[in-house]
């Protein structure tokens, strides 16, 4: 084991560039962390631009260093398909051959509705692909005064129900989307994730939402690098909504954060204390509140507080600690549209123990980050992918 401790942070969405096969997902061109940088004028991330994301994929304001920290290398995806649970379940290990369902253009099909109707006992309003914060402001006060369910989906392959805490009861909401997981298991409905989205307020323009969201996500159809981990009784400890991607397989902690620099604040909190295996973060800020939303003032800004987080982090590892950096694809806010983007992702490894650095071999799946865990803890080796672990000197 060269590495007592793994520390993975899946940067949502932050791509480096289109794919090869990006012009079949409509994302030619694309290029998140490029774009976002010459929108506004060039990003200040002087700890990313120090671990050689510069190097890497040369950004207005992140240009390549002589003597970069880290080792860096790019990753394309084999698997079909651009979204959260894609990415994530490729990261470690699994390929997805065919990719999960979306109703964005469409709405859910009316016997879907209907039987979700049935089921819970309470009527739908909304059925059609939103952002979560308008859609509350649009139909919030009809849901609290009605009693019926908020339905809608985005570019990813969810249902999401939004809810009132209060009125309609947190406790509801989640009996709701148990049922709503069950009913979309059939095979023509078969959603990547049903997720309750609770929210607070009285009226239009106080109604905010909290941190009670809950993924109801499908499970790994086969063992993942996680599982692997924890039957061979090492520590796979998740922050942010790892745990609902994997619907808690493999996972031995879990917690929850509030926003990407929460799960950066405890992250740092969870390295200071001691473990051994694997601590898996997940920072869905990018994603959720700027590149669905097309929004690259916003997106540059996430990018810059998590540069901030991020050099404190870089002070808290210790020697046999190993950091990577990575993402599950992009969302170009400058793109069109509001659905990801068919990307390459950065890989970056940085430990203290490190006496080189440089540019690494780019991988064609994104799976050879788990097989580089799995080689580091000697445990199964996903079949997908190689260890980058030999070259990390």
């Amino acid at each position: 084991m060269k590495y007592n401790r793994i520390i993975t942070i899946v940067l949502d969405s932050v791509g480096v560039g289109a794919s090869f096969d990006a012009e079949k997902y409509g994302d030619l061109n694309t290029d998140t962390l490029g774009h976002t940088a010459l929108a506004v004028g060039g990003l200040k991330v002087p700890h990313l631009q120090k671990l050689g994301l510069g190097n890497l994929h040369p950004t207005l304001g992140v240009t390549p260093v002589e003597n970069p920290l880290g080792y860096f290398a790019k990753a394309t995806e084999k698997s079909v398909g651009k979204d959260t649970m894609t990415g994530h379940w490729e990261i470690m290990g699994l390929y997805v051959e065919k990719p999960f369902i979306t109703f964005t253009d469409t709405g859910f099909p009316p016997e879907l509705i209907e039987e979700l109707v049935a089921k819970t006992g309470h009527e739908i309003i909304g059925n059609y692909s939103a952002s979560g914060t308008e859609i509350i402001d649009k139909l919030g006060e009809e849901h609290i005064k009605t009693g019926k369910m908020i339905v809608y989906t985005s570019a990813d392959s969810v249902l999401q129900i939004a809810a009132h805490e209060t009125h309609f009861g947190l406790e509801e909401l989640y009996r709701c989307c148990e049922i709503t997981r069950e009913i979309t298991m059939k095979d023509e409905w078969k959603l990547g994730r049903i997720i309750a989205r609770p929210f607070v307020g009285e009226k239009v323009g106080e109604f905010k939402r909290t941190a009670n969201r809950h993924d109801y996500a499908l499970k790994p159809y086969g063992k993942t690098v996680l599982d692997s981990l924890k039957d061979a009784n090492y520590d796979v400890i998740s922050v942010g909504k790892i745990y609902d991607i994997f619907d808690s397989e493999g996972i031995t902690e879990s917690n929850k954060s509030q926003s990407s620099v929460h799960g950066m604040e405890q992250t740092i909190e969870i390295v200071k204390k001691d473990f051994k295996g694997l601590l898996f973060t997940n920072l869905v800020d990018f994603d959720a509140l700027w590149g669905h939303r097309r929004n690259p003032v916003g997106y540059a800004a996430e990018l810059e507080a998590f540069d901030e987080k991020l050099g404190i982090l870089l002070q808290e590892l210790r020697d046999d600690d190993l950091l990577i950096l990575t993402a599950d694809h992009g969302n170009d806010p400058t793109h069109t549209g509001t659905d990801h983007t068919r990307e390459m992702i950065p890989i970056l490894f940085y430990s203290k123990k490190h006496l080189g650095s440089g540019s690494l071999m780019t991988s064609n799946t994104f799976a050879s980050i788990g097989a580089t865990i799995a080689d580091n803890f000697v445990v199964k080796m996903p079949e997908y992918g190689f260890s980058y672990l030999d070259d990390l000197k």
